[in-house]
This record gives C-alpha cells, structure tokens and sequence, in this order.
C-alpha cells in the first residue's frame, strides 16, 4: 500500500513538472525577446540603415546645435553665363599730346588716381612758342585793322570813302578775325589762356590734362620723348562704374532681359557674393562663341575690382520656391542624402534621420525636396549633420 502511495506520488510530480515546463516554453514563444523589439525599433526609426542618436542638453549646447522647422526659398531658374569686369566706353580715356611736342617731366605713375582736369605731364617745343606768337601778333593786327575797318566803314556811309576801300579793309578784318579765333581755340586745346598771352606772357610749357576721374592705368611715355599729336601718352580708367560683362549663348537668349538679377563672386573677394541688375543686352551675336554680351549694374561693390576681371554668373530668370536647408544639415551616406529630424525629451534630444533628394545650391543653401510630407511643427538639424551620421555609425558597431 505504502508503495503504491509513492509511485502515484511521483506520477503526479512528474505531471506537475511537466504541466510547468510546457507553461514556461508556451510564454517564451509569445513573449519577444529584448534584442528583437530594441531592433525593430531601430529599422523603424532608420534611413539606409541608420539609428538614433541622443544628445544630452550638455551636449546639445557644447555643439552648438541649431534646430528648427523647414522653411521655403525661392531657388531661381539660373541661366549660368561666364564673362569679366568692364567699364563702358565713357570710363575710359587715351590721353594724347595734341600736338607735337617734348615732354619735360610726368606727373603722374600707373596707378595713380586722378581727377578731372590734373596735370599729367609738361609739353615743350618751339613750335609751342610760335603759336603763342603767331597768336599774339595776329591779334595785335586785328585790333589795328578794327580800328581801320570802322573808319572806312563810316567815311563809306557817309559817301566820303570809296566804297573799293572799305571792300577790302572789310575783307582784311574778317580774315584777320578768322584767323585770331583759330589761334585761340588751338590755345585752349593746349590749356593755354589767350587773355593772358595778349598781355604778353608766354609759357614755355604746356600742361596735359586728365579728362576723366580715375586712375592711371598705363603710361607710354618717358621724359624727354617726343610725343606725335595722334600717340597715346596715358590711359586712364574709371572703375567706379565697373559692370559685369557676360556672353549668354544662343539657346539661353530668349530667357534673359533688362532687369533680372544677376549673382556672381570673384577671386577678390574671396566668400563673398555680389550682385547685379542687368540694364542691357545686346542685339547681335558674337561669332566665336556664338553669344550676345549681356551688360549689368553691380549693386554691392566690395573689394578691388578691376576690368578685366574674369567671373561666372549666376542670371535668375524665374521663380521656384521649395524647401531650403544650410549645407551644414545635410550629409551624403552610401550615395543619399539624409537629414536629422529633430525631438527634445525632457532633458535630452533625439536625431533620427530622413532621407531627401537636394537640388540647387545658392549661397551655402541647399535646395531639400522630402520623399513624404512631415507634420507641422517638425524640427530639423540646421547643423552638425556629419557629427550625427558618425555618432549614428558609432553606435551601430558598438563603438564607445
């Protein structure tokens, strides 16, 4: 009897234990284990293969970081032309000496700025000293023959003088006045003062004078040399109206004209951008390459700039707005581009990553199209998006 007890006891343990064991395998199937449900979270929060990352506000602040909800921009439709710097014809002078001379001294160097009207070098030739000469006694002459000329003219109407006398004392002060007045524009092309040379007093040099404000750009000439009327003593620019200068080819004609903005940079102003507005653009085409000079105004002149200059510009010749991101919240992974979605919790920020496709960029802005639309109000890094992706990758491999 007693050994029947014992055998159904240990039947009945036996029953119990394994009741158990199957409960427990029963739970362990339905229940997810830690690693699985941590890895779901993961592909459902990552991009390419990517996870989340959290900053601490310490953090948050050491890198600076700037978060914020996506805005819109207008990225023009560009037309990209090169060219270079130039003045327009009115912001140039070639100074000549007029007239055959010796130069005895200059005034001036390359370089050098200028006003209007300075004196750039000294002139010296005996042909000078004639002229003032010729100037003074053919004016000394016209005042006898004036003096004459009213008498003759009185006693003719007075029918006392013949009337062939006064003919030709008429005709000899005319011509005398002719050749006065030719002797004196002649004066004052040289800068010469006609009143002061019927005082008597002539100069042995003459000056030669800038037409123009600006600054010397090449002196041909050395002391002592004689300079021809037609020689080119000095070249002068006025940059102050310097323009941007860009050939737009043929297929890109038809979408630029007067008023549109154009951006540019160039070496002498290194990271900055400058503006233009174009005020003209030509009517034929330049054959090699086949393109119309497009000429603009710039607006926000920094820096040397000088004509010659050669520059890339950027015409907007339409309007598209889209999103815009800095480029500092954009990185490239495995050939996408991937921003950071940005969420605080309590004393921490969370940054998972999005995949986008970008567009046009202008200034240090990308253009950003999203695959899907995000809620109102989502905040996004606007920097530090390659300290992300590698704080990203260091957590994926395990790395401290």
């Amino acid at each position: 009897m007693k050994i029947e007890i014992i055998k159904r006891t240990r039947i009945t343990m036996k029953t119990v234990i394994m009741a158990g064991m199957l409960i427990l395998a029963l739970s362990a199937c339905n229940q997810k284990p830690e690693t699985a449900e941590e890895s779901g979270s993961q592909e459902e929060n990552a991009e390419g293969g990517l996870t989340t990352v959290v900053l601490t506000a310490q953090q948050f602040n050491a890198l600076k970081m700037k978060v914020d909800t996506l805005a819109k921009r207008n990225f023009s439709s560009v037309v990209v032309a090169n060219g270079q710097l130039e003045v327009l014809p009115q912001n140039e002078a070639s100074v000549t000496a007029i007239i055959g001379a010796n130069i005895t001294s200059i005034e001036v160097y390359e370089g050098k700025k200028v006003n209007k009207g300075q004196v750039l070098a000294y002139l010296s030739h005996p042909d000078l000293l004639n002229l003032q000469t010729r100037y003074l006694n053919a004016w000394n002459q016209l005042q006898y023959a004036d003096k004459e000329y009213q008498r003759q003219k009185r006693l003719y109407e007075e029918q006392v003088g013949s009337g062939k006398d006064f003919q030709k004392i008429q005709s000899d002060f005319l011509s005398l006045t002719g050749e006065v007045k030719n002797l004196e524009a002649q004066l004052k092309l040289l800068k010469l003062d006609p009143e002061k040379i019927k005082q008597g007093n002539i100069v042995e040099q003459v000056p030669v004078i800038s037409p123009i404000n600006g600054f010397i750009e090449k002196v041909n000439v050395k002391t002592g040399q004689y300079v021809d009327p037609q020689m080119q003593m000095f070249e002068i620019i006025n940059n102050d109206h310097i323009h941007a200068d860009l050939m737009v080819f043929e297929k890109d004609v038809h979408k630029v004209k007067e008023g549109q903005n154009v951006t540019f940079s160039i070496e002498s102003v290194p990271g900055e951008t400058l503006s233009a507005k174009i005020f003209a653009v030509g009517k034929s085409f330049e054959q090699n390459p086949k393109a119309v000079h497009v000429h603009a105004e710039i607006e926000n002149k920094k820096g040397l700039l000088i004509s010659g200059m050669y520059i890339t510009g950027r015409i907007s010749t339409g309007e598209n707005y889209s999103y815009a991101l800095p480029e500092g919240a954009i990185v490239s992974e495995n050939g996408k581009q991937v921003i950071f979605i940005s969420e605080q919790d309590k004393d921490s920020w969370k940054f998972s990553p999005l995949e986008v496709i970008t567009g046009q960029k202008e200034n240090g802005i990308v253009e950003t199209k999203l695959l899907s639309p995000l809620k109102k109000g989502t905040l996004v890094a606007m920097n530090n998006a390659y300290y992300l992706l590698s704080e990203m990758k260091k957590s994926e491999t395990g790395e401290e």
